[in-house]
């Protein structure tokens, strides 16, 4: 077992990783650049290490500064966390040649599932069902159009490269694909370094369901149930739950999407903790989107179902020890959800609300769960991701989790800045949301209804307001009070306290 372990991270998912680290007797180490010098997670870890400026790509982004920063405190391996380099295959063979332990897949599998186009092909090969589309990408618009014609529009492009919503467009018909082909392909530039772009059928109204997969150096690859993330903002997700309320539609889809995630995993040779996300249909239907070569920010609503901590496996995992258990030894039990706690601001279209937060309250209790980067006082930076916390809860089934987390939210309580708190409040308290009538248009249609209520409400006060200046004006041209005068009686009484 590994003695000392730098995390090459911040925030939220750095502080996760320094707690199962002082839980093993394992010694951690903090990396942090010029605005993250009072963050939480450099406080918390064991030692900590500046590796540069602000820019990303000056700090949590430079490899080279990574290693550095290993090599100079001893660490025998570094975690990556989720975003920055966690899923760079570049990274993961430096940390090989530098002989410290990535707590991850192989570099291969990473490039292999990171190549969108690739990773279709080895699915369709393993028997996994995808979605309708090309595996190859697309050479121009005129490509795109035929390809779309074939399979029926309406169809998404995405990126070859990468993930998270960027280089995504959906295309409705012939007329709208040349402009929203050059969108996809210039926004894939920018996020992942290359401009390819292929295409899939769209699915109407999908759920989107993932599972997560452990395998460890031995040949042993295991599930640990479902996840849905179906409620999601820009391709984003922000509420996470598990088991997937879809499957109380449909019990078979279990046991077919959970054997399809660990077939996926085998057929990608994967090892460590991954996600093998699917969408699926109003009928059950499923199909294989793409695989997360890391660990998820939703990891807690699993570990709060199996009772499993996922840091911990992928730490032995990495140690090269084999899996802690079997699959006949994973145990599904209640329901729980997560809320991504942003600074941002929901009513300006989820714009970043950087800032002082200067005053903090967080739930407690039973089932309740908080993983934050977060402190009264501290400043949010402009930098990086808005994320600055997950409320995660606990119940015997999801109504009851439901009531649970509508009442951590009441509790929760962040000034100074604008968060995601009050999103959420107004979310779990929805009909659709608490019948479990989700897709992942979800938050779209929700963010339409609500402002036509406050338009609806906006008119109701000023017809309101208007009636009692129409009273009024009435009032005083009949020379009346709009108040009935006070009777002699009261006014002497009144006239009498005031002496």
């Amino acid at each position: 077992m590994f003695n000392k372990i730098l995390i090459a991270n911040r925030g939220e998912i750095a502080v996760r990783v320094i707690r199962t680290c002082r839980s093993m007797g394992i010694a951690s180490v903090a990396v942090y650049s010029d605005a993250d010098r009072a963050s939480l997670h450099v406080r918390f870890a064991d030692e900590a290490v500046h590796i540069g400026p602000a820019p990303a790509n000056e700090s949590y982004l430079d490899i080279e500064r990574i290693l550095e920063a290993a090599r100079a405190s001893g660490a025998e391996a570094i975690h990556p966390g989720y975003g920055f380099l966690s899923e760079n295959a570049s990274f993961a063979e430096a940390c090989d040649q530098a002989g410290i332990k990535f707590i991850g897949p192989t570099a291969a599998s990473m490039r292999l599932m990171g190549s969108k186009t690739r990773a279709r092909e080895v699915m369709q090969a393993a028997g996994v069902p995808v979605v309708p589309g090309t595996t190859a990408a697309l050479v121009s618009t005129e490509e795109a159009v035929t390809t779309a014609s074939e399979i029926g529009f309406p169809v998404m492009l995405k990126a070859a490269g990468g993930g998270g919503g960027k280089g995504m467009r959906l295309v409705a018909s012939e007329g709208e694909m040349a402009s929203a082909f050059r969108q996809a392909q210039g926004e894939a530039q920018q996020a992942f370094g290359t401009p390819e772009i292929y295409i899939e059928k769209a699915i109407l109204n999908p759920r989107h369901i993932e599972v997560q997969v452990l395998a460890d150096e031995h040949g042993n690859t295991i599930h640990l149930w479902e996840r849905e993330c179906s409620l999601q903002r820009r391709h984003q997700k922000v509420l996470e739950e598990a088991p997937a309320p879809l499957v109380r539609e449909h019990p078979e889809l279990r046991a077919k999407i959970t054997k399809a995630g660990v077939e996926a995993a085998v057929a990608a040779d994967y090892v460590n903790a991954g996600t093998v996300e699917f969408l699926a249909d109003t009928e059950g239907n499923f199909y294989f989107l793409e695989m997360n070569t890391r660990l998820q920010v939703e990891h807690p609503v699993t570990e709060m179902i199996t009772g499993l901590d996922l840091v911990r496996e992928q730490i032995q995992i990495a140690a090269g020890e084999k899996l802690s258990l079997r699959q006949e030894d994973v145990r599904l039990h209640g329901h729980a959800i997560e809320c991504r706690i942003y600074a941002e601001d929901p009513d300006n279209q989820f714009f970043p609300s950087p800032g002082e937060i200067v005053s903090l309250t967080e739930p407690d209790g039973p089932g309740v769960r908080v993983d934050s980067g977060a402190y009264q006082g501290w400043t949010v930076p402009m930098d990086y991701d808005p994320l600055i916390a997950k409320l995660a809860v606990w119940d015997e089934d999801r109504d009851a989790a439901i009531a649970r987390l509508r009442t951590a939210l009441r509790e929760y309580s962040v000034t100074g800045i604008r968060t995601t708190l009050g999103f959420f409040r107004d979310v779990v308290a929805d009909e659709d949301f608490r019948t479990g009538r989700i897709d992942t248009g979800f938050v779209g249609r929700w963010t339409d209804r609500r402002k036509q209520r406050q338009v609806d409400e906006t008119g109701q006060r000023v017809a309101l307001l208007g009636a009692g200046l129409h009273f009024l004006e009435n009032a005083r041209a009949q020379g009346k009070q709009s108040v009935a005068r006070a009777s002699a009686w009261k006014r002497v009484g009144r006239d009498a306290l005031l002496r």
